[in-house]
């Protein structure tokens, strides 16, 4: 998919971008002329591989304000992005016979990297119906005496989903009776529409805290995906295991990076919430088009900047006599005929349908589906 987008792209065709998981506006300005001056005041060597003392300091007051619970700097391992973080978590806590539930639809890296370390990722299913999220019933069901850890996202890369204060406390309630870690990727919190609000699972399950990891990060609430900067918060021990592994893996992050998030997280929040408003405004253009579109359905996702549309009302139509048999045949068709740059969901554990990323200009998003309609409409025959 990314060879053929490249590919067209490089002949001049103008292809929609879809597919990209990172926002399209800048950096804020106050973020930038921060790094400048950094690099200025010489911010350009090594410092504690787990993060500068400051940007620490500045996560914890960042939490206690946005997340909703206390902590203390050694609970902080900065990584070079959330990925680094869960790599790090990963590295640290699975291993050969461990089991990890992973609710699907899932980000790709999870499951890959539980499988990175020998352990075995246990995929625990949801729908659509009940808003992509996990019931406390799945939850239990694929509890093992093997069980690790539980990962979750909220909101959802790439539903979109989010877990409300009460879904949070009723798995709170099963992952009581069971010893296993919870680790909570929050990385797209800011994000959130139509009124949800966010709930962090480590404010409402404090009792939880010694075996709760929170993922968080500035990549996505202050368009830094580039800048790579994210940040674990887990107990001490732990903690100290995770500096452990980075230091012997990457050291610590870029200086200049943890100058930024500084500035991220101790400065004005203007940036983020225009970001936020427009994200919510395209939000219901591509819902509203994704919904008009012959064979696709979409619920609306109440944060992060993704449509998971179904898409079975396509498989088994025919172009120029060959059917589109899967999702992943779906996307390429998208691709190559609509010049639309989607990802399929078969790699997120959930076939039959695909991802759009909504971060991209309001013209792409409705210039997109109509091209999207065409390619829809040349297609022949009905649905398998």
């Amino acid at each position: 998919m990314a060879a053929e987008a490249q590919k067209l792209a490089a002949q001049g065709v103008r292809v929609f971008p879809f597919s990209v998981g990172e926002p399209d506006f800048p950096t804020p300005g106050h973020i930038v002329d921060a790094a400048k001056r950094a690099l200025d005041q010489g911010a350009t060597r090594y410092t504690h591989p787990t993060g500068t003392p400051e940007l620490k300091q500045a996560v914890c007051e960042a939490t206690k304000r946005h997340r909703g619970f206390d902590l203390t700097p050694d609970r902080v391992v900065v990584s070079c992005g959330a990925k680094h973080a869960l790599f790090n978590v990963a590295a640290a806590l699975y291993g050969p016979g461990d089991e990890v539930i992973v609710p699907a639809p899932y980000w790709v890296s999870y499951p890959e990297q539980v499988r990175l370390f020998g352990a075995t990722a246990v995929i625990a299913h949801t729908d659509a119906e009940s808003g992509f999220v996990l019931t406390p019933e799945e939850l239990e069901r694929r509890i093992s005496p093997r069980t690790k850890a539980l990962i979750l996202c909220s909101p959802s890369n790439p539903t979109g989903a989010a877990y409300s204060r009460e879904q949070l406390l009723a798995l709170a309630e099963v992952v009581r009776r069971h010893d296993f870690w919870v680790v909570v990727d929050e990385i797209y919190a800011d994000l959130v529409y139509g009124g949800f609000e966010h709930h962090s699972l480590a404010a409402l399950a404090p009792d939880l805290s010694d075996r709760l990891i929170v993922i968080d990060g500035v990549s996505k609430s202050f368009a830094m995906t580039g800048w790579r900067i994210g940040w674990s918060i887990a107990p001490p021990a732990l903690s100290k295991a995770l500096g452990t592994i980075q230091s012997q893996s990457t050291t610590n992050p870029a200086a200049v990076s943890q100058a930024a998030a500084i500035a991220a997280l101790t400065g004005p929040r203007d940036a983020l919430e225009q970001m936020r408003q427009a994200f919510e405004k395209r939000r219901g253009i591509m819902i509203d088009g994704l919904n008009a579109l012959p064979g696709v359905r979409a619920s609306l996702p109440v944060g992060a900047f993704y449509a998971f549309p179904e898409v079975r009302g396509l498989i088994g139509k025919r172009f120029q006599g060959k059917p589109l048999s899967n999702d992943l045949d779906v996307a390429m068709y998208l691709l190559r005929e609509a010049h639309a740059a989607v990802v399929a969901g078969e790699p997120f554990g959930a076939p039959g349908f695909i991802r759009l990323s909504y971060a991209c200009a309001d013209t792409d998003i409705l210039e997109g589906l109509a091209s999207m309609r065409r390619a829809i409409d040349a297609l022949e025959g009905d649905a398998a």
